[in-house]
């Protein structure tokens, strides 16, 4: 994944993003059994699939729904492949992410981070509301159910705020900016390139003890990830060393369902600044006192306009 950008691109071809957004927020979701478990399947002694393995899902989506191309060569997309679930990584409020290896038996597999939204009976999206001003679903009644929190509006919302991060994640991805590499959306079900080793997960940088010139490393590569959103006309929204993984000196930025448009969002250059404060002030801490938030602030809305 290359960092580095060419001519900034106008606003009327930032449209990818949206494109995922309204695609999946207009979803059918009249069928509750959408929201089952997807692997409560019996194990077998003749090889079939056991409990805690499912088929591959990459064979039912569509192509707007896969990554992006050309695709890394360690995606998975054998019809024959199944999925095997190795456990939890992460919990939070509006979504929690597993472990899964991909792999067609036999052959050695990949491990993916699988995200999964919250659905109707467990969805608590308390931040949603400054993260959404400026949009909406192609729907008016899906957006009324959303804003009043029904049962369906919820389920709605969960499918709503994956394929958001699915098309976030892409977008940034074809753009160069350091983010996991999305493999596929399916409903509330997100499947994303795992950071890490085997099965350890890459630290957060908020754990990182770097100083001296690995610091001023480290904020010259979460700089260019924030000035790489501002470069697409977006904000993360959320940017914290909380939500930054440092992988082998790499910096990688992670939880982008709440991107937020700069320009449509009435918010959008407050969530700007408050990036660009929060993850300055954590270096200044550490002892960085080049880390002005002000000039990074200066240079993004310069990248914006």
């Amino acid at each position: 994944m290359n960092s580095s950008h060419g001519n900034t691109p106008s606003r009327k071809n930032r449209g990818r993003f949206d494109t995922f957004y309204d695609s999946w927020s207009s979803q059918d979701l009249t069928d509750t059994s959408f929201f089952g478990d997807t692997f409560a399947v019996p194990k077998f002694a003749d090889g079939r699939l056991g409990a805690g393995q499912r088929a591959s899902t990459w064979p039912s989506t569509m192509p707007t729904e896969r990554g992006p191309e050309p695709r890394p060569d360690w995606v998975v997309t054998s019809a024959s492949a199944v999925d095997t679930e190795l456990g939890i990584l992460k919990t939070g409020k509006e979504a929690d992410v597993f472990l899964i290896e991909r792999a067609v038996p036999g052959s050695p597999g990949v491990v993916l981070a699988a995200k999964r939204y919250r659905g109707r009976d467990h969805s608590d999206f308390h931040r949603s509301t400054i993260y959404q001003e400026g949009r909406q679903v192609r729907r008016s009644r899906d957006q009324r159910a959303i804003d009043r929190g029904t049962n369906y509006g919820a389920a709605l919302a969960a499918v709503t705020w994956s394929g958001a991060e699915f098309g976030a994640l892409s977008r940034m991805y074809e753009l160069g900016v350091a983010v996991p590499y999305p493999v596929q959306v399916s409903g509330t079900e997100m499947l994303m390139e795992f950071i890490g080793d085997g099965l350890v997960a890459a630290p957060r940088m908020s754990a990182s003890h770097a100083s001296g010139g690995e610091l001023a490393d480290l904020f010259a590569q979460t700089s260019e990830i924030l000035l790489g959103f501002a470069r697409a006309g977006h904000a993360h929204g959320d940017l914290s060393p909380y939500n930054l993984l440092v992988h082998h000196g790499r910096v990688i930025a992670i939880d982008l369902p709440q991107l937020v448009d700069v320009v449509a969002n009435p918010n959008g250059l407050a969530l700007l600044e408050r990036d660009c404060r929060n993850v300055c002030d954590w270096f200044v801490r550490r002892g960085l006192i080049e880390a002005n938030a002000d000039e990074l602030f200066a240079r993004a809305l310069g990248e914006l306009f």
